[in-house]
């Protein structure tokens, strides 16, 4: 990790991930001690929460959302981690029954998409991308292929949704 930052940041801009490789190897061990001596966590989700940081960590990077690497990059990533922990819990706890079997069957439906539809539905609603950021990251050509491209996402959602709709409870169609 010698070196420079303004050139590890370019390094990652451009794709080149070899920088968090070499970060997750030389500090998975690590982190899995303190993962499970602050959450209790066995050390294969350990390494896989790290992974899963050190993805967002690269898209904050790739996106512009990360101008400069921060001084101490492992307590960054560490805060990272913890913050994601933080957010996990606090979803599983507030959830009632019914709201979270709502979520499971709609999430169950989502797998049904292809990859791209999954992928354009998560870029603008999870991570709150804008239909610019959303054509960039597809390879469409503007915003509106993007819009578009996701309208049709939404609608093939919502027409999965109608069908499980009426193959659980057949009655209700006939209107």
């Amino acid at each position: 990790m010698t070196q420079p930052l303004a050139e590890t940041l370019t390094h990652l801009r451009v794709g080149n991930q070899t920088f968090l490789i070499k970060f997750y190897q030389e500090n998975r061990d690590l982190f899995a001690r303190w993962a499970r001596r602050q959450h209790q966590l066995q050390p294969a989700v350990a390494h896989e929460l790290l992974r899963t940081v050190l993805v967002e960590f690269y898209d904050q990077v790739a996106d512009g959302r990360l101008t400069k690497l921060p001084p101490d990059l492992r307590a960054h990533v560490y805060g990272m981690a913890a913050q994601n922990l933080q957010t996990t819990t606090d979803e599983s706890d507030v959830l009632p029954a019914a709201e979270s079997g709502r979520r499971r069957r709609l999430l169950g439906l989502f797998t049904q998409l292809t990859a791209d539809c999954q992928q354009v539905l998560m870029f603008f609603y999870f991570r709150g991308y804008n239909f610019e950021k959303v054509a960039g990251k597809m390879g469409f050509a503007n915003a509106t292929v993007a819009r578009l491209q996701k309208s049709g996402c939404l609608r093939r959602l919502y027409d999965l949704h109608l069908r499980a709709q009426l193959a659980a409870d057949p009655a209700s169609g006939d209107a």
